[in-house]
């Protein structure tokens, strides 16, 4: 078969193991198998294989993808986002869209700190969705507002995507990745509370100021910030401190990361045996779903390469846009796309075999279109039908919330990632100048 054969077979039984409900690990390792027999090069697959074992399976950087995801959980058991919420939430009660305000500042915060957007939702969810929706915002700006800013765990360092992203990224490092990316991410946070300041002058019914009695002082409700601030800082300096220093390796500062996040749950006197086996659990559990799909990708994008699929996908993108510009654009438009039905990992690891050789052919900065996907990626948290961060609020919104109010609730959010993305693209020094400064030119 040609290589445009195989390319179609092989997307369209991926679409098809989707569309029927199949895990995509076993989608993607199954159109592999099967797309390498249709080909009649069963070989590939013993290649694939020892592909496996040499580029995943001892792949010393995703080392750091458990030890992230098992400090996002030490972080999350230790509450220790819950009085700086009350606090911002005091401090901004005369505020109009106060509220709304203290979410994306704590959120921002999770997304330095604990980086799963699982979490981050469901943590901010918990405490702020019933007061938002108490103090009379509007539904669909509490939901969109809650779930965007609890998916830049995914883009603010340290970010599990961005380890992933630098493993299949050939000259990038994780540190160099995590420089380019805290701009970008800390002015979309800053973006999101824009958005709800202008929002709440325009309209001050969709987020009002809660006029609370304060019943302690204002020096008490900054010390009290100021105190529960400490920990995260601590904990974000020594992880991005030491990565960005040269002073640890991705893998050494996750390690120190899990290590710090542990003290602090044992510092608010937050620790129990039962929720530290539950820790260690889930966190084996998150690592080995990402780490099945890294397998199955690994397999699938081999098979791909090997019967010439690959070189016919990159053709048909050269044919398509044969300018610089024009080419980024299909890259973003097609990654938005996928990630309406894909989760991050799928898409990551499906596209980047396929994009970053012909950026440097291009002659692109492979760092500021990997930064510029990881922005583009924010949406497919948002974008219906299989957006993650909609099911998330589905499961921890009240009743009288609607799954409709949930969908138009993210829609601007998913147009103000759009214009970051302009942004990023009209002034790259916001990705490029901070690794720059770090590591040179």
């Amino acid at each position: 078969m040609s290589g445009e054969a195989i390319a179609l077979l092989m997307s369209g039984l991926l679409v098809l193991g989707l569309f029927m409900g199949h895990p995509l690990a076993l989608v993607l390792g199954g159109t592999a198998v099967l797309g390498a027999v249709a080909a009649g090069k069963t070989m590939a697959l013993g290649i694939v294989i020892n592909r496996i074992f040499g580029d995943v399976l001892d792949n010393y950087v995703l080392l750091a993808i458990p030890l992230f995801v098992l400090m996002a959980r030490f972080l999350s058991d230790s509450g220790v986002t819950d009085k700086m919420f009350e606090a911002l939430r005091h401090l901004l009660a005369n505020v109009t869209g106060g509220l709304g305000l203290a979410v994306v500042f704590i959120s921002i915060l999770l997304a330095a700190t604990t980086g799963i957007i699982g979490a981050s939702i469901t943590v901010m969810g918990t405490m702020a969705l019933r007061p938002m929706l108490q103090y009379g915002y509007d539904k669909r700006l509490a939901t969109g507002l809650i779930s965007a800013s609890g998916c830049l765990g995914i883009l603010i360092p340290p970010s599990i995507m961005l380890i992933l992203m630098s493993s299949y990224a050939p000259g990038l490092s994780v540190g160099q990745l995590f420089a380019g990316a805290m701009i970008p991410g800390l002015a979309l946070g800053m973006l999101y509370a824009v958005y709800v300041f202008v929002v709440a002058r325009i309209n001050p019914h969709w987020a009002p100021a809660i006029h609370e009695d304060e019943q302690i002082s204002r020096g008490e409700m900054w010390r009290m910030l100021i105190i529960e601030a400490v920990p995260p800082l601590i904990l974000i300096l020594g992880i991005l401190g030491s990565l960005l220093a040269g002073v640890a390796t991705a893998t050494e500062a996750s390690a120190i990361g899990a290590a710090l996040a542990l003290l602090i749950v044992i510092g608010r006197g937050r620790f129990e045996w039962r929720t530290f086996y539950s820790a260690l659990l889930e966190t084996g559990r998150t690592s080995a779903m990402i780490l099945f799909i890294v397998v199955g990708a690994t397999a699938f994008t081999g098979v791909f390469n090997i019967t010439g699929g690959l070189r016919a996908s990159q053709d048909l993108i050269r044919a398509l846009a044969g300018e610089p510009h024009l080419l980024v654009l299909v890259m973003l438009i097609s990654v938005f796309i996928l990630g309406m039905f894909l989760d991050w990992t799928g898409i990551v690891l499906l596209s980047f075999p396929i994009f970053l050789p012909l950026v440097k052919e291009m002659g692109i900065d492979p760092l500021w279109f990997v930064v510029l996907m990881a922005v583009v990626l924010q949406t497919s948290f948002l974008s219906p039908p299989f957006g993650y961060a909609l099911f998330y609020m589905r499961a921890i919104a009240p009743r009288e919330v609607s799954t409709g109010s949930i969908i138009m609730g993210v829609l601007p959010f998913i147009g103000l990632i759009i214009l970051m993305c302009v942004v990023i693209i009209l002034f790259p020094a916001m990705v490029t100048w901070l690794p720059v400064r770090l590591y040179g030119g």
